[in-house]
């Protein structure tokens, strides 16, 4: 006997790409952005070692992006459950959609924070002003945590 397709068969495998979208495409954010600040960091290191820990926010902020994907992927997996309930279509699109955008706005974030940290602790070598590029490092990441907020608010509880 043939088995008849009714289409969510598919469902998961959709739902569990957008769970690897948002880890991945956060790592890469995270990654660059810290390996970018970094940079600029070692850099800064050389002429005025006193600032290291002053100059290390941008580090640590780009890394805290890859923990956003890490949760939303969390959310999206154990939401994935078919032999429990019925996991539809638009259940599989809603979480690859999710995932999409959870994990481009953290490479979006994780290569702004990345390019404003290494240029930002390069200039607070040379002057101290601190706090112009660490508004605008926290600002970038304030986005990804916002993307993170309107996609647990919307996750589909039933």
């Amino acid at each position: 006997m043939a088995s008849t397709f009714s289409g969510d068969e598919t469902a998961p495998f959709f739902g569990f790409l957008g769970a690897a979208a948002a880890l991945v495409f956060s790592c890469m954010g995270a990654a660059y952005g810290t390996a970018k600040s970094g940079v600029g960091v070692a850099s800064m290191g050389v002429m005025r070692p006193e600032l290291v820990m002053k100059s290390i926010v941008p580090v640590v902020m780009a890394g805290v992006l890859g923990i956003y994907g890490l949760i939303i992927a969390v959310i999206i997996s154990t939401g994935i459950n078919p032999k429990a309930k019925s996991y539809y279509l638009f259940d599989g699109y809603a979480h690859l959609s999710s995932g999409l955008a959870c994990g481009l706005a953290g490479l979006s974030a994780g290569m702004a924070i990345g390019i404003v940290g290494d240029a930002g602790v390069r200039a607070n070598a040379q002057i101290e002003l601190l706090l112009g590029y660490l508004r605008i490092t926290i600002c970038l990441g304030l986005k990804d945590e916002c993307i993170l907020r309107i996609i647990i608010v919307f996750y589909p509880l039933n």
